[in-house]
């Protein structure tokens, strides 16, 4: 047997284990057909689409790459090495081969669909509308340049006009996959939320087993207070697919809504289990570790937060303000100012400004002895903030401890003054008054005693 026949039995085989989606072993067969024939465009484009169907989008552009410098004239190669790229995050790149798969093929909209994508993901958002007008002068009812639309729309949150985009792709193709879910997500957004939960139950007649679409329904059924159905869909998710991370947190975040403590623990540790990364997951379980107030509970979150201290440094990008607030917060709720501390001064360099992160910051400091440091970063909060009642408890608590009462005073009737009802400063004034009454016992009786 030649090379030739031998190299056309393995894509043939590669074929049969495409079909039966077994893409791991298509892809080693057709590997070895390029190694005995590496000419053929065809066969690279095979490979690229194996690799793409196992989600290897990089690998599948670079498969069709190959194949188009053995047949640089063709469109759908062209189109293919474009969508691959866009889906490995490179819209600048896949921009390059969208607009020559225009070129070389000016008839086929798929290429405009993709470019709305693709302007859409880098926020020209300008550029994407002009492509999508000039992909309706090619096709002018093509349901899937709509949706494109529609979600570079959603994320300018131009809801309304996201929702003619999705009416309109459901009109010109109503089987269309997902179309009847993402305007359900678009409904939601602008409140309709009993609108959306029926065109989720009618995306999920079409297709029963979409896990994203059990997902967004269950998440909107909460927010419905609708949570025996919400839990249904979770539940039906992890039905499908046990080891559905998402669907664990979902149950886990309803438990804690409802008073489940317990089955929220059980959940939050299994999407640890599951994805140690997980957002949110780590801190989530602290926090009612945390609430739990016990010894081996309080060990477990200070090793869930520090774990998230150690990936706040390893990968800043990951973390928003607000997430870099939560954890210093918890930092301190798990008695660890110093490392509280070290979170709001990274908050602070970020948000200068932030008054909450300058009390935050004064509270650890205080926690840590630094009372001068402390009161200084409580002042700053108060100049941002005068409303800010927290910072001044934090102010007389300082002065209390410096044995400063009349400036403590001063803090607490400061304080008082912008909520008379708070519960802290109003126990706080009874405590310096009585104080003050011990004091001037004292002196009375060290007067009596001289005498």
């Amino acid at each position: 047997m030649n090379d030739w026949h031998e190299a056309e039995e393995h894509v043939e085989r590669a074929h049969e284990l495409y079909e039966a989606g077994r893409w791991d072993e298509a892809e080693s067969e057709l590997r070895t057909a390029l190694r005995l024939n590496p000419y053929q465009a065809e066969w690279h484009f095979n490979l690229g689409l194996t690799l793409e169907a196992a989600g290897r989008h990089a690998d599948a552009a670079g498969a069709f790459r190959d194949a188009h410098e053995l047949r640089p004239e063709d469109a759908p190669t062209a189109l293919a090495i474009g969508v691959n790229e866009l889906r490995s995050e490179k819209p600048t790149e896949a921009l390059v081969w969208l607009e020559k798969a225009s070129s070389l093929d000016p008839k086929s909209i798929d290429p405009f669909v993709h470019r709305v994508e693709a302007h859409a993901a880098l926020d020209d958002h300008e550029q994407a509308e002009t492509v999508f007008y000039l992909g309706q002068q090619v096709e002018a009812e093509h349901a899937e340049l709509y949706v494109a639309m529609a979600d570079s729309l959603m994320d300018r949150r131009l809801f309304d006009k996201a929702v003619w985009c999705l009416r309109e792709a459901a009109r010109f193709d109503p089987e269309l996959p997902g179309v009847q879910a993402r305007l359900a997500e678009a409904y939601a957004e602008t409140g309709r939320q009993e609108r959306a939960r029926q065109l989720y139950l009618r995306e999920l007649r079409q297709d029963p087993g979409d896990i994203d679409t059990l997902l967004d329904l269950g998440e909107l059924l909460v927010e419905m207070h609708r949570h025996d159905e919400a839990g249904e869909k979770f539940r039906r998710v992890l039905e499908i697919e046990p080891d559905n991370a998402d669907a664990h947190f979902q149950l886990a975040d309803l438990a804690e809504r409802i008073g489940r403590f317990d089955d929220a623990l059980t959940h939050f540790d299994v999407v640890l289990r599951l994805d140690p990364e997980y957002p949110q997951a780590r801190r989530r379980l602290a926090a009612l570790l945390v609430d739990r107030v016990r010894a081996q509970d309080l060990t477990q979150a200070r090793r869930l937060l520090r774990a998230d201290l150690r990936e706040l440094g390893d990968h800043p990008e990951k973390f928003t303000p607000e997430d870099m607030e939560e954890l210093g917060q918890l930092l301190l709720d798990a008695e660890l100012p110093s490392d509280a501390a070290g979170v709001f001064r990274r908050l602070l360099t970020e948000r200068p400004t932030d008054a909450k992160a300058h009390h935050h910051l004064s509270v650890a400091l205080c926690h840590m002895g630094d009372l001068d440091a402390g009161m200084e970063h409580g002042r700053t909060a108060v100049q941002l903030d005068p409303s800010l009642v927290a910072a001044m408890h934090n102010l007389a608590l300082a002065n209390l401890r410096q044995g400063r009462p009349a400036r403590a005073k001063y803090w607490v009737d400061r304080g008082l003054t912008v909520d008379r009802e708070d519960v802290m400063l109003r126990r706080l004034r009874v405590r310096l008054r009585l104080g003050a009454v011990l004091a001037i016992g004292a002196w009375v009786l060290g007067r009596f005693r001289k005498r």
